[in-house]
């Protein structure tokens, strides 16, 4: 054990000392900060004019929602039922943004839809959610009581609105906390093909420049090859240490100094009232996504183990290539395949946004090589009702499949890294695994 920590301590000076270690750790995080805050200021503006179709077979709204043109919204009036299919892909319909359905039950459930073709920013929904609201106040006023707008307002309840996805109107792909758990589960796999590339480029090193020999007259070859896959696994955690803190402070000054009415209570007041009252004139749904629905406690929890399982997984699959390797062009080969296992796991990531109860997306949701980011996705959609420990099992069979791919990978590491000059192949391979 002492000789293992002593090589992980090595691995740890080597990599924390060397430049690139140390402009990934600034860079990267700048990166991620500028990104952030384009997103949090241009994200959310989407299309600045809306075409507005008005469904209203029953006359409710009169042909008429303001006294006066609006600048952001144009309003059209259909006297008959429009079925959310027939808008989604009549000609007739092409020309509109989105419609309103005001059905004869508006007045008292309080209930309108809008199917929208493209995501309106927040500030459009509001917008529009406050004309409707005022009309239909003005109706109620006029039909069933004797009181003034003023007064009538005081005692009034909101409308709900709600703003559908005409390709998507039961809200399956247009969830940006999936996106989210993306982001997180495509971080793992850009740090596990950073160091699991670290891995083999050292391993290679040391062979080719005859190192290995000296260190194994120290010490054996399991030893050496633990002490290297622990001490770079080290030095990820302390360069997402150093990403967490960069991108925590980042944030924090940002909604402080930059956007700093974020957390004004009266800013919330908009998706009720007017934008105008508010004074909230830059709200973006990307800012309520990040600093108010992410639970950022219990992602970087299930990150940081999921990442542990995942970089086991794919580090012993990179050091068994570097040691099995008898020349350069052998290694770049045999690293294709690990690059498509990682590729197929953002797929894998990608298509559970879209399909989250489908069948494969539960197959990616236990495969070792996609289980990282399929879990984060999964994550930030919600768990229902007893599936906890969905998460538990896949983390399991992760680690039991790193483990597994550890012994293999010791195996090929001790019968192989003191060849030289030969083609890897199949036969070779297995030979070495017999070996104990």
């Amino acid at each position: 054990m002492r000789n293992i920590w002593l090589l992980a301590k090595r691995e740890i000076r080597d990599r924390i000392g060397s430049r690139s270690f140390l402009f990934m750790s600034i860079f990267g995080p700048i990166v991620i900060l500028v990104l952030s805050y384009l997103l949090f200021t241009y994200g959310g503006e989407g299309k600045q004019h809306w075409n507005v179709l008005i469904a209203d077979p029953t006359g409710i709204m009169d042909n008429k929602i303001l006294a006066k043109e609006d600048g952001m919204l144009t309003y059209a009036f259909a006297d008959s039922y429009v079925e959310m299919e027939e808008f989604r892909d009549a000609q007739q319909f092409k020309s509109f943004d989105a419609m309103v359905e005001i059905n004869e039950k508006v007045l008292s459930n309080k209930t309108a839809f809008v199917f929208f073709r493209e995501k309106p920013s927040v500030r459009m929904q509001t917008h529009l959610q406050f004309q409707i609201e005022r009309r239909i106040e003005e109706v109620m006023i006029k039909r069933f009581t004797n009181l003034s707008v003023q007064d009538f307002r005081k005692i009034k309840q909101p409308l709900n609105v709600a703003f559908r996805n005409v390709n998507d109107p039961f809200d399956e792909v247009s969830d940006l906390r999936a996106w989210a758990g993306f982001f997180f589960g495509s971080i793992i796999f850009i740090f596990i093909f950073l160091f699991g590339m670290t891995v083999l480029r050292s391993i290679s090193t040391e062979k080719s420049n005859r190192i290995i020999e000296v260190l194994l007259a120290s010490v054996n070859p399991r030893q050496l090859l633990t002490g290297k896959i622990i001490g770079i696994g080290i030095s990820a955690f302390l360069q997402f240490a150093i990403w967490a803190g960069i991108i925590g402070m980042g944030m924090y000054l940002m909604r402080i100094y930059l956007f700093p009415d974020l957390f004004n209570a009266s800013n919330f007041e908009l998706l009720q009232s007017v934008q105008g009252e508010s004074g909230m004139t830059g709200y973006n749904e990307y800012l309520s996504l990040v600093f108010e629905r992410i639970q950022f406690g219990t992602m970087i929890f299930y990150f940081l183990l999921f990442f542990v399982g995942g970089y086991l997984f794919y580090s012993a699959l990179f050091a068994a290539i570097g040691a099995s390797t008898g020349s350069e062009s052998d290694g770049q080969q045999f690293i294709i395949p690990i690059i498509l296992l990682l590729g197929s796991s953002i797929f894998a990531g990608y298509y559970t946004i879209l399909n989250p109860e489908s069948q494969l997306a539960d197959w990616f949701h236990y495969l070792p090589f996609t289980s990282p980011v399929t879990v984060m996705v999964r994550l930030t959609q919600g768990y229902g009702p007893g599936e906890g420990y969905q998460i538990w099992l896949s983390l399991f069979i992760l680690l039991a499949s790193a483990f597994s791919t550890l012994i293999v990978a010791g195996r090929v590491y001790k019968n192989g890294i003191l060849q030289f000059g030969h083609r890897l192949r199949l036969p070779l391979l297995f030979k070495w695994l017999k070996r104990s």
